[in-house]
């Protein structure tokens, strides 16, 4: 029976209806290479293919491990891995409608009917109560064994809409999966860069503030020795405090960045890793970076897969609400065996059996399918919209992260310059002072825009740090070879 209602589902059934989904196609302007002026620099290479696990190119085994780890053990990603089981539960859900639904069923009861609603009673009434003396009921047992079986014949193609719908959800749920781990990859190396750039800020400010120190005690030496004065000792104080006070915040941003580290990578901010805490230069990529063109973009990014698949599966529930106006037509069939001695069961004369067709259908009443259909078609309409969107967004994000990355560059290159400038002008500064050929005031103007600077380029490496992983997350990479999730 199992072989015979497919057979003749596939003899009966009948076009789906509905509209068969067709991908959308994209605009040839979206496919091509990247219009941003910075994406023609030597700092890009448009020809080679986007690099997957891209954290590698900043050479640190310390991120490349901490990415691996939050990958396989963030929480995000978990919740994303049990969508895409629940997701696969429902597809095999859908699937079984397929196939036909059995039953069997058995069971014992003690049973008792009434003389006179048997129609056996003849007139007898209840013993002491006057008149016949016939029974007044009947006791008995009775067993009972079935089997029912019943089969959808898929005519207007309800089972195979819902099927193609499930599917869709399935693999846009798995895009999904793929969504999460790049944000997580992107998420750990920007704090990971933020420890880093928090540790060199503090660095610095600790240097500067010894120098400042120094330059302090030697005011109070020239002042003692009558070749100052207060103000001079009380300007070089100023100086002195004011970068001693830039460490606590700096290194309160650091364990901040370590606590949050921690936590994406699935651990409680107590267990801080001892690597990442060590690291005081910001990890950065030197080579030029890989970034394709606009049509491996497209087929990149997941975010873009996951919208397409939605669209897809909104697609098929269009085909799933128009089945509704036409007849269900099911194909039924059961078979039981009841007596009232177990031995009895299974022989001729207990056995019982009944088969046919069964057409449902809500006709003339309708007006519920069409409101379906037209919901249906609305929520097509709304994920061509969001998949459009997406396609424009990602696009989006790329062109801004080329021109943030190339200005980024830029600038660092010229804080770099400032630096080197800032601390030759200090240095040669302190020459001419100690030589008395320069002010008091004149080397602490000097020592202070050498502050300045070295605290702006190291803000500066910072920011490249950041635009780097920015455009490697708008890339779309990092998720195709991934760890396994521990739960």
């Amino acid at each position: 029976m199992k072989r015979l209602f497919p057979l003749i589902g596939l003899l009966l059934a009948g076009c789906a209806v509905g509209p068969n989904y067709v991908k959308p196609t994209v605009a040839p302007a979206k496919t091509g290479a990247f219009v941003d002026p910075a994406a023609a620099t030597p700092v890009f290479n448009p020809a080679a293919p986007v690099e997957n696990a891209w954290w590698h190119l900043f050479n640190d085994p310390t991120l490349d491990r901490l990415v691996i780890d939050a990958l396989a053990h963030n929480t995000d990603v978990r919740v994303a891995v049990a969508n895409v089981a629940k997701a696969r539960a429902l597809l095999s859900e859908a699937r079984v409608a397929e196939l036909p639904s059995t039953n069997l069923s058995g069971g014992y009861q003690r049973r008792r009917v009434g003389a006179a609603s048997a129609g056996l009673s003849n007139g007898a009434v209840a013993p002491g109560a006057g008149g016949g003396g016939g029974p007044s009921h009947y006791d008995f047992d009775l067993y009972t064994a079935g089997f029912d079986a019943s089969y959808e014949i898929d005519l207007f193609g309800r089972v195979r809409r819902s099927v193609e719908a499930a599917n869709a959800d399935y693999e846009a749920a798995s895009a999904d999966l793929d969504s999460a781990r790049v944000a997580v990859a992107a998420e750990t190396a920007r704090t990971y860069a933020a420890a880093c750039s928090a540790a060199e800020q503090a660095n610095v400010a600790r240097e500067t503030a010894k120098l400042q120190d120094d330059t302090l005690s030697l005011t109070k030496r020239l002042f003692d020795g009558g070749r100052g004065t207060q103000r001079d000792v009380d300007q070089a104080e100023v100086l002195s405090q004011n970068a001693r006070a830039l460490v606590p915040g700096f290194e309160a941003e650091r364990r901040a960045s370590l606590y949050a580290l921690a936590t994406l990578t699935g651990r409680p901010p107590a267990e801080i890793d001892s690597e990442a805490a060590q690291c005081v230069v910001v990890p950065t990529v030197v080579a030029a970076i890989p970034i394709g063109d606009g049509a491996a973009l497209l087929t990149r990014r997941p975010d873009i897969r996951a919208a397409e698949r939605r669209l897809a599966g909104e697609t098929a529930r269009i085909g799933v609400a128009t089945a509704d106006l036409f007849p269900r037509i099911t194909l039924g069939g059961s078979a039981s065996s009841a007596g009232t001695t177990f031995s009895s069961l299974g022989t001729a004369s207990a056995f019982s059996f009944a088969f046919g067709p069964l057409i449902n259908w809500t006709f003339p009443n309708i007006g519920e399918a069409r409101a379906r259909i037209r919901q249906a078609r609305a929520s097509s309409e709304a994920a061509l919209a969001t998949f459009d969107g997406t396609v424009l967004t990602a696009l989006k994000e790329t062109e801004q992260a080329l021109a943030r990355y190339a200005g980024a560059l830029d600038t660092q290159a010229a804080r770099t310059q400032a630096a080197r400038a800032a601390e030759d002008a200090a240095r040669l500064s302190r020459v001419r002072f100690d030589a008395g050929r320069d002010s008091f005031l004149q080397l602490l103007v000097t020592e202070r825009d050498r502050a300045t600077a070295r605290t702006a380029l190291a803000l500066s490496r910072n920011a490249t740090a950041s635009a780097q992983v920015d455009l490697f997350k708008a890339l779309g990479g990092g998720w195709e070879q991934p760890p396994e999730t521990i739960k």
